[in-house]
């Protein structure tokens, strides 16, 4: 029996969901996101970017579980401006009523400049 396509022993996981992969494919955006938050939380993302806003510390699950997409969408541009502020780039904080997708355009924009 041949390989499916990649490399020889490996599966090419394509169309299939979490289900088809493994009882533990489910759990991995919680995995991400607690790695994510470590990350944050080692660069003081509490005292620079979320003190600076008014805005409450992200939970561990925050990005995980769709919850309220619209304030999901404005802390991701908030901390992706501040990480690309931090970077040394000068980038304006969006603001809630920005165009949503003026927004990901800058920021793409901005990290392809990278």
């Amino acid at each position: 029996e041949e390989a499916p396509a990649g490399r020889r022993g490996e599966r090419d996981w394509g169309e299939e969901g979490p289900a088809e992969r493994g009882p533990g494919a489910a759990f991995h955006m919680f995995v991400l996101m607690e790695d994510l938050l470590d990350k944050l939380k080692l660069l003081s993302y509490e005292e620079e970017a979320l003190r600076r806003h008014n805005m409450r510390p992200l939970s561990r699950h925050y990005f995980a579980l769709p919850t309220n997409p619209g304030e999901q969408f404005f802390m991701f541009c908030t901390l992706a401006a501040w990480l690309i502020s931090k970077a040394g780039r000068p980038f304006e904080q969006p603001q809630e009523s920005d165009d949503p997708n003026a927004v990901i355009s800058n920021v793409l924009s901005e990290l392809r400049s990278f």
